[in-house]
């Protein structure tokens, strides 16, 4: 009997211990659930504000059913539409600049697109600024923000190689990793940047070198800042490149010309005789001319034209190797100047700034220092 009451009391207690047991948990779990919930809210109520400003290109174009050509017709409204995801990572503003394809861009349109970002930047709530472009020439204009952007907050170029009605638009995933980028804590030191199909370019370096395929973008012997994947922004450079210029109210006449087999120079003297400020060549190798093309340069040099060689090459820089007639270490003596390893149509870029802005040759060459 007293065995039988001892049994008894044991069970009892255990029931109460599995009742005490139960209660804490769900106790345990209440307050857990409560403090996500809470940790949910705080979240959504800290995201970032990011500007998204919206200028045109494939990006934003569809195939037109008659005539089979891609046009603009998607706005920025439409763009984000077409992306899940992006209220868990950041608060959205969508700027409408302008609707045209990136070969229809010039300097004075980047010169405004310029200030608007600026304007943009000033507001303390925007983190950065994501410039949906065409490909064509975003290498260029990603580059001209890049030297003339008062705001040091991050700035993302991005746009899409496929239609908006493509089977697989590139689009809605370049503009989620752009914003994720801005955000990035890793990523906040670029400067300006052409990020597409995962891959973070400086602005100064980046080049197109595909006409279609969507890994069209990179930056040669520099190499990239980033790589986007599962979320995060994974650093791989630093940025080197952080030359700035003041934006002109209007910028100069510079003419690019690429020399080839057999060039007699002619265009070359057209573009000083019709009123040219500044001259970039693209020689070829290291920065070399034949000599009928040494000889106009030296005849532009003499109206106090200022003359920039860059190279047609990919990889590599202008150097001063060869003293023959056209040589770069001759181009140099005579007073052009050695553009590195800036490719022709960012050094015009440059150059033009450097004029507009009354630089001196010397301040000018300092720009173009490798």
């Amino acid at each position: 009997m007293k065995g039988q009451k001892v049994i008894f009391l044991y069970f009892i207690v255990s029931l109460l211990m599995i009742s005490s047991c139960r209660f804490t948990t769900k106790e345990v779990v209440k307050k857990t659930d409560s403090e996500q919930e809470t940790k949910k809210v705080q979240v959504k109520g800290d995201l970032p504000t990011v500007a998204i400003v919206t200028t045109g290109g494939t990006i934003a174009e569809k195939r037109d059913t008659k005539t089979g050509g891609l046009v603009p017709v998607v706005s920025g409204k439409d763009l984000l539409e077409a992306i899940p995801g992006l209220d868990k990572i950041a608060k959205i503003k969508v700027i409408e600049f302008s609707d045209i394809d990136s070969s229809q861009m010039t300097p004075e349109i980047w010169s405004n697109l310029s200030k608007k970002v600026d304007e943009v930047l000033q507001d303390k709530k925007i983190k950065g600024v994501v410039v949906t472009h065409g490909t064509d020439t975003m290498a260029e204009g990603a580059y001209f923000l890049d030297l003339t952007l008062q705001s040091k907050k991050p700035v993302v170029f991005v746009g899409a190689m496929r239609g908006a009605s493509s089977l697989s638009p590139d689009g809605p995933d370049n503009i989620y990793n752009a914003i994720l980028q801005v955000t990035s804590p890793e990523a906040q030191h670029f400067g300006v940047t052409v990020t597409l199909n995962q891959y973070i370019n400086s602005a100064s370096y980046v080049r197109k070198t595909n006409t279609t395929n969507v890994q069209t973008f990179n930056s040669g012997n520099r190499g990239y800042l980033g790589y986007i994947a599962m979320g995060k922004v994974h650093k791989l450079n630093d940025r080197i490149c952080g030359k700035k210029i003041k934006l002109p109210e209007k910028l100069a006449k510079v003419i690019l010309i690429k020399t080839f087999a057999g060039d007699d120079g002619t265009l070359v003297k057209y573009a000083v005789d019709t009123g040219a400020r500044g001259l970039v060549i693209e020689g070829v190798g290291a920065g070399n001319v034949n000599k009928q093309v040494y000889k106009v340069i030296e005849y532009a040099l003499s109206k106090k034209i200022i003359v920039v060689i860059a190279t047609r090459v990919f990889n590599g820089a202008v150097y001063p190797i060869y003293g023959d007639e056209g040589g770069g270490e001759k181009l140099q003596k005579i007073g052009a100047i050695l553009a590195g390893d800036l490719p022709g149509p960012k050094a015009r870029l440059l150059l033009m700034l450097g004029l507009s802005n009354g630089l001196s040759k010397k301040e000018i060459a300092n720009y173009f220092e490798y």
